[in-house]
C-alpha cells in the first residue's frame, strides 16, 4: 500500500520568516513597531505608489485589508486572509473597505476589488502586505516574539520570487481557483522591473515620517539672541505633534469603520444591532472626514507651498452631487439643507477633492450649536469673475454655547482654535483662510451667521481647451 504524503501548508508566519532572512535582530517594543508598521503604511502609498500613477497591481494581506488609499484599491487586484468571524458574510466577493467619502454610505457597495481567505490560527496576527505592479514589487510585514519585534521591508527580487512560490503553494491547498487568478494576474504583468535600490528610499522616507509623529522636544533656559529661534522651532514640534495626533486618531476610527461595515452586510442582524452598527459607522466617518480637514491644515502650514495645481470644478455640480450627504447629515441634527444654485454657471478653479473635505467641515462648523429646526442654505451666485458661494444659517432659536463659541473662541497653537466653555475644537480662522486659499478661494465673515467665499471662474475657452 503506498502512502501519499501531503505537503505542509504554508502559513503566513512562513512568510514572514522567509522575509526576515538575512535581517539583522534588534529588539523593539509592541509599541513602537506598531507604530512603526503604520508609518510604513503611510509611507509606501502616500510617498511612494500614488506619485508613481500606476494603473495596476495586485496586492496581498493578512489579518486585515493593509492597503486603504482609493485610488489604489480601485485599480489593483487584492487577497486577503482574515479571521474567520469577518468572513462569515452573505456576499464574500464584495470588500470590506468603504466607499468613496464622497458617496452616501451604502453597505452593499464598495470600489474595493479583492478577495477574502481564511486566517488560519498557525497564520498567527502579524500583519503581512505585499505589492507586485510592473513597476514595483515590496513586501511589509512585522515579526519576532515578545520585545524582538521588528520590521521587516524587502524589495530584492530573490526574497518577492520565494514569497510569491510560498503564496501559490499555499493558495495551492487553500483555494485552487484563486491560485489560478494570482497566476493569471502576474503573467498579465508581463516582466517586471528590479527594484533593488527601493530600499534606499523607503527607509529614509519613513526616517523622515517617524521624526515628524515623535519630534524631539527640549526643554531649557536659552539666551535672548535665540528666543527667535526657539519659538520657531516650538511652532515646528507643535506641528508635528498636530500631525502625529489626527494620524493616531484617525487610524482606529478607518480600523473600526471597516469592522463595522463588514459586519453591516449579514442578513442575519436584529434590527436594532444593525441601526447602532450604522450610527457608529456614520460617527467614524464624520470624525475621520474632521480630523482629514485637520490633517490637510496641518501639511500645508507645514510645507507652504508657492504654488498649488488647480484645475478647472463645476462647483454648482459638486454641491448637487454631495447634497444628499450633506442633508441627511443635519437632518440627524434636526436641520434642513435648503440648495440654491443659479443655472449655467460656469467652472472655477480649485482642487474638488480637498474642497470636498473642506466644505463638509464648514457646514460642520456652521452647524455646531443650532437647535432642530433650524436651516443651512446653500447660495451659489456669478459675481463678476467669481462666483460667490455663501453657507447662511437661520436660527429657530439660538443655542447659547454657540453664541459663547462665537465669542470666546482661543487660538491654540497655528491651526487650531477651541472655547473653553463649550469643548469644541475647530480649525482657526487663519487656518480656515490658508487652506481655502490653496484651494482657490477667499474667504470673507458675515455678521448675519454665515459666511461668504469667492472662486475665480477659469479664464476663457483657452483655458477649456488645455485641460
Amino acid at each position: 500500500m503506498e502512502v501519499i504524503l501531503s505537503e505542509p501548508l504554508v502559513t503566513i508566519q512562513d512568510l514572514q520568516q522567509r522575509m526576515a532572512q538575512g535581517v539583522p535582530q534588534i529588539s523593539c517594543s509592541e509599541t513602537t513597531v506598531r507604530r512603526m508598521w503604520w508609518a510604513a503604511l503611510d509611507t509606501l502609498q502616500s510617498d511612494i505608489l500614488l506619485p508613481m500613477n500606476l494603473t495596476r497591481g495586485l496586492w496581498l494581506s493578512s489579518p486585515l485589508p493593509a492597503l486603504y488609499e482609493p485610488k489604489l484599491l480601485k485599480k489593483f487586484q487584492g487577497w486577503v486572509w482574515a479571521p474567520k468571524d469577518l468572513l462569515n458574510l452573505t456576499n464574500p466577493s464584495v470588500g470590506i473597505l468603504p466607499p468613496s467619502k464622497s458617496s452616501p454610505i451604502d453597505t452593499h457597495n464598495d470600489s474595493s476589488n479583492y478577495e477574502r481567505l481564511t486566517l488560519l490560527e498557525e497564520d498567527g496576527n502579524d500583519p503581512l502586505l505585499i505589492v507586485i505592479t510592473p513597476e514595483i514589487q515590496i513586501a511589509l510585514a512585522l515579526e519576532g516574539k515578545n520585545h524582538d519585534r521588528k520590521l521587516l521591508m524587502r524589495s530584492d527580487p530573490e526574497t518577492l520570487s520565494d514569497l510569491l512560490t510560498l503564496l501559490d503553494n499555499r493558495l495551492n491547498t487553500e483555494n485552487i481557483e484563486q491560485a489560478n487568478n494570482l497566476r493569471n494576474s502576474l503573467e498579465e504583468m508581463g516582466q517586471l522591473k528590479t527594484n533593488d535600490d527601493l530600499s534606499k528610499v523607503f527607509w529614509p522616507l519613513l526616517s523622515q515620517r517617524l521624526a515628524d509623529i515623535a519630534p524631539s522636544l527640549n526643554i531649557q533656559t536659552m539666551p535672548d539672541n535665540i528666543v527667535n529661534d526657539h519659538k520657531s522651532t516650538s511652532k515646528t514640534s507643535e506641528i508635528s505633534l498636530l500631525e502625529a495626533l489626527t494620524h493616531e486618531i484617525r487610524t482606529p476610527l478607518a480600523t473600526i469603520r471597516t469592522l463595522i461595515r463588514s459586519l453591516l452586510r449579514k442578513k442575519d442582524l436584529p434590527k436594532v444591532v444593525e441601526n447602532r452598527l450604522k450610527q457608529i459607522d456614520i460617527e467614524c466617518t464624520e470624525q475621520i472626514d474632521r480630523f482629514g480637514l485637520i490633517f490637510n491644515a496641518v501639511e500645508l502650514e507645514r510645507s507652504k507651498p508657492d504654488e498649488t495645481n488647480l484645475a478647472l470644478t463645476d462647483l454648482g455640480k459638486m454641491l448637487t452631487m454631495l447634497s444628499p450627504v450633506w442633508g441627511s447629515q443635519l437632518e440627524r441634527k434636526g436641520l434642513k439643507l435648503i440648495l440654491d444654485i443659479a443655472q449655467d454657471l460656469p467652472k472655477v478653479l480649485s482642487d474638488s477633492e480637498g474642497l470636498e473635505l473642506m466644505l463638509t467641515g464648514l457646514i460642520d462648523r456652521n452647524t455646531r450649536g443650532l437647535q432642530s429646526g433650524g436651516e443651512l442654505t446653500l447660495k451659489l451666485r456669478p459675481a463678476g469673475h467669481r462666483l460667490k458661494l455663501q453657507i447662511l444659517t437661520q436660527l429657530s432659536s439660538l443655542n447659547n454655547s454657540e453664541v459663547s463659541e462665537n465669542v470666546s473662541n482661543e487660538e491654540i497653537g497655528p491651526v487650531l482654535s477651541w472655547n473653553p466653555a463649550t469643548g469644541n475644537l475647530q480649525l482657526s480662522q487663519a487656518a480656515t483662510q490658508r487652506l481655502l486659499k490653496s484651494l482657490g478661494g477667499r474667504l470673507t465673515n458675515r455678521r448675519d451667521r454665515g459666511i461668504t467665499i469667492f472662486f475665480p471662474i477659469s479664464e476663457g475657452k483657452e483655458f477649456d481647451q488645455l485641460h
